[in-house]
């Protein structure tokens, strides 16, 4: 996406995505305006439902120079995500099962809002990690072998 403002890479690294949401976030003018700075990072969030709410906890947003936050906390502060109930609902079934969870993926604008792409995952084994990253580096030999060969 060429409007993205933060990706988080090694949520597809450290977990097995099934299937990805669209939320947006509820956030405060401040946060708008240091994600515009690109002042953001979702590398150790996640999102959880309680009650009838989506929730992102850990988010950093780290606020610009000339705004007016004193207090640090606001910057990790866990933010409403915004989406329909019958998603909410259809998630929160999706969850209950052994091992899944909700990842962060990535935070991007759209139509002058922020989104946020949310994933259902399951979490990789080491041996599936290390088979992974086995596999990456093969394809890249190969794709150099091929570029010698040309």
């Amino acid at each position: 996406m060429a409007n993205t403002i933060v990706n988080n890479k090694k949520a597809r690294f450290d977990y097995i995505i099934i299937d990805d949401y669209e939320a947006g976030i509820a956030l405060k003018g401040w946060e708008v305006k240091s994600l515009r700075a690109g002042r953001g990072n979702i590398k150790e969030s996640y999102a959880t439902i309680k009650g009838t709410e989506l929730l992102l906890i850990g988010a950093h947003i780290s606020p610009l120079l000339n705004s007016n936050v004193i207090d640090e906390s606001e910057s990790t502060r866990t933010r409403k995500l915004l989406m329909h109930r019958r998603e909410i609902n259809k998630i929160s079934v999706l969850i209950k099962e052994k091992g899944q969870t909700l990842v962060p993926l990535s935070m991007y604008w759209k139509n002058g809002h922020v989104k946020l792409s949310i994933g259902l995952a399951k979490g990789r084994k080491k041996q599936d990690k290390r088979s992974l990253i086995k596999e990456r580096d093969w394809k890249r030999q190969a794709d150099r072998l091929k570029k010698l060969n040309r």
